[in-house]
């Protein structure tokens, strides 16, 4: 089968997470995609305190269905052979601190010239312009600063940060959104364009739809955890194995559900509980109420119950329950086989193409694996 990115030629110039995420996901599409390194290499390499084969966890992650290369641009070589490959690329993607393509000859604009189909996507921390252009950004950073940390946590743990790099995440798919939009958009007009895209931004964009909530009110939502602040019940409860249960009733008709699931159909009725505005006022004592319940029966029977009954829940599982269910294990997780690295898993692309699907086709590569291959040609060489 064909893959749907089949032909595109992606030069990555980005380092860490954000970009090189963006970058995998179009190789994991059949785009084939140049990773270009300092001659350090990109920090990822060397980030956590795991790795395989010399290389961390974190970049063996998400620099799959690549081919490798070390320039070094302080060089004038380095910054030559890189705009002899932007010449043949449909699309050049980079993350470096704004200016730095403009000193090294990287620039869009100048690339233009050569290569008037390029697509170039810039990611950055807070923008090329404004006073917080030149500001370092990592995910933490950003998740603080875009206000996310104020929607997570409780009102005793103070603001948190999530459990996992979401400010990150959210900008390498809209990043891959983006450039696969001006690919498109060039098959109309026969030109590339620039795609310029924050991490604040991209991040800002996650509030929706709190975004209308506190243009309408002009308060922000309150820490709540597991809770919401307009549904109630909407929490998780420990039950008698001490595990715990995420349970969510959207409206009367989901409570109502969970009633009988539960065994105490009277409160469906019960004037105190039967409609959303009455349990949004008794949040406290609704909950109170259903934590002595689910107490009384271990998870594994809840689950049987309120999956019989069609409440909407479910268990809050470990990784180990997660990554061992057949269901997932089975078709989404994947095994690459790399020559230092050895045979790790990975999170396949959940992209399911009924025509043109996805595939790991490469590992990550070692730094520099493909110098001789890449630099040596004098035009883009067929992977």
């Amino acid at each position: 089968m064909s893959s749907a990115l089949k032909g595109l030629k992606v030069l990555d110039f980005t380092q860490m997470m954000t970009g090189s995420m963006a970058t995998m996901l179009l190789g994991d599409m059949g785009a084939d995609v140049i990773k270009v390194e300092q001659p350090e290499g990109d920090p990822f390499r060397r980030s956590g305190e795991t790795s395989l084969g010399g290389d961390g966890v974190f970049f063996l992650a998400i620099n799959r269905n690549k081919r490798g290369i070390v320039l070094d641009l302080k060089t004038a070589e380095g910054r030559a052979t890189g705009a002899r490959l932007a010449q043949e690329a449909d699309v050049v993607v980079e993350n470096f601190r704004p200016g730095f393509t403009d000193k090294v000859g990287l620039d869009f604009d100048t690339l233009r010239r050569q290569n008037p189909r390029l697509v170039y996507c810039s990611i950055t921390g807070f923008g090329r312009e404004g006073p917080d252009a030149g500001r370092p950004a990592l995910d933490q950073i950003i998740q603080a600063m875009s206000g996310l940390m104020q929607v997570t946590g409780t009102p005793q743990s103070g603001p948190l940060k999530t459990g996992f790099p979401l400010c990150d995440l959210v900008t390498a798919l809209l990043a891959t959104v983006g450039v696969l939009g001006a690919v498109q958009a060039r098959h109309h007009t026969g030109e590339g364009q620039r795609v310029d895209l924050s991490m604040m931004d991209a991040s800002m964009f996650t509030h929706v739809p709190r975004d209308v909530y506190f243009d309408a009110t002009g308060t922000s939502p309150p820490l709540t955890g597991n809770e919401h602040w307009d549904i109630v019940p909407n929490n998780t409860y420990r039950t008698a194995d001490g595990r715990d249960i995420m349970v969510i009733t959207i409206n009367d008709k989901f409570w109502q559900v969970l009633c009988d699931g539960l065994g105490i159909a009277e409160w469906k009725t019960d004037p105190r509980y039967a409609t959303k505005r009455e349990r949004l006022n008794r949040r406290a004592e609704v909950d109170a109420r259903l934590a002595e319940v689910f107490a009384t029966r271990t998870l594994e029977d809840w689950n049987r119950i309120l999956l019989e009954v069609g409440a909407i829940f479910g268990p809050v599982r470990t990784w180990e329950e997660v990554f061992n269910d057949p269901s997932i294990r089975d078709h989404l997780i994947k095994t690459i086989e790399h020559p230092k690295a050895g045979k790790f898993k990975v999170v396949n692309n959940p992209l399911a193409f009924s025509g043109t699907p996805t595939s790991i086709h490469r590992p990550p590569p070692m730094l520099g694996q493909h110098n001789a291959e890449i630099l040596s040609a004098s035009s883009w060489p067929a992977r």
